[in-house]
């Protein structure tokens, strides 16, 4: 039976969440004719990049993306004129995430954002950052700072995405990118209501007169709801969410699927992923002080019961023990925990 192997493999994943999300991949679309011998690169280091494969422009944005020190950039190359749902479509199938399109239009950029929309409720955890895109969705990082000069060169808020994708996919768990600094960035054109831009889900950079620095790590998400707290506005969290339902999913497609659906077999894999999350605990992912915990979720199963048999007079024992064919309900609650950005400190004297 593979459930040993199951908490064998939780444990792994556990113990590696915070170096995995500190390697983070990169995909980047980039309009270039230069080479047309191929589709996709897939990059290690800066060093692999062979410049004759591209033009100056596309050279400099994976430059700008390896500052960041992702894992890997998965280069989508589309030709000039050439339809961009082209290169997405390739990228639908790959493991990666945060995305960049640094020749993206303002009219092509909402269209992105609609298919990170889609591609996020089909349970894939990509993430891309656009130029003043206001997608109102944790998946969409809304970057909107203009004028970034670096050196003798100013760069549009478009072209600077691919920096941004590149540094958010170096970040551990245990870093937020609040405060993160861009020691190349020389000036910007600065924000005159910063506050009130991050607010409404912009990610900017600001100037405290001696750095070029982000000035909160937030997504576009403006509207609360019921499974849409304020917590989810934060870009570290979201990042959290997405490596442990990745883990998850995984670890139950890779080394669960085909076991018997006895009540037992469901309330050991229960237990471990209740196991994984303590191990997160102690990995400091998830917060010390919260009950995260996994269980059989009662009232998803009852809705599925409901549609077959009449439960009226079951007990919640009878609900919890009955056989779901092929189905595991579960339901789990957990608290990512944040990192330190704000201080009120009074004194008395």
């Amino acid at each position: 039976m593979g459930l040993p192997q199951v908490l064998i493999e939780f444990k792994r994943k556990a113990e590696t969440a915070i170096r995995r999300s500190q390697n983070g991949i990169v995909a980047v679309i980039l309009k270039d004719n230069t080479n047309t011998t191929f589709d996709t690169k897939i990059y290690t280091r800066e060093a692999d990049i062979v410049a004759s494969h591209w033009n100056t422009s596309s050279r400099d944005h994976l430059s700008k993306i390896f500052l960041g020190n992702p894992a890997r950039v998965i280069v989508e190359r589309l030709a000039l004129g050439g339809d961009l749902f082209t290169a997405l479509k390739r990228l639908q199938n790959k493991r990666w995430n945060y995305l960049s399109v640094p020749s993206i239009s303002d009219t092509d950029a909402p269209v992105v954002a609609e298919w990170i929309r889609t591609q996020r409720a089909a349970k894939k955890t990509y993430k891309a950052v656009l130029p003043n895109c206001t997608a109102n969705h944790e998946g969409i990082i809304n970057f909107t700072t203009s004028d970034i000069k670096v050196g003798t060169k100013t760069y549009t808020t478009a072209e600077y995405c691919a920096r941004i994708a590149g540094a958010l996919a170096g970040l551990p768990l245990t870093r937020s990118s609040t405060f993160l600094v861009f020691p190349e960035v020389d000036s910007i054109k600065e924000s005159i209501t910063p506050d009130a831009d991050i607010k409404a889900g912009k990610l900017i950079f600001i100037n405290d007169g001696a750095k070029i620095k982000i000035g909160r790590g937030v997504n576009s998400l403006v509207t609360l709801s019921h499974d849409k707290t304020e917590d989810m506005k934060k870009i570290k969290i979201i990042e959290g969410m997405d490596i442990i339902r990745d883990d998850i999913r995984t670890t139950f497609e890779e080394e669960y699927i085909g076991e018997n659906n006895s009540y037992d077999n469901k309330i050991l894999f229960v237990s471990a992923v209740n196991q994984y999350f303590r191990l997160l605990v102690m990995q400091g992912v998830l917060y010390d002080k919260f009950d995260n915990r996994a269980e059989i979720d009662i009232e998803e199963q009852t809705m599925w019961l409901m549609q077959r048999f009449d439960i009226s007079d079951w007990s919640e024992e009878q609900i919890k023990t009955v056989d779901t064919a092929t189905y595991i309900f579960v339901l789990a609650n957990v608290r990512l925990q944040d990192s330190i950005e704000d201080l009120k400190f009074s004194v008395f004297t």
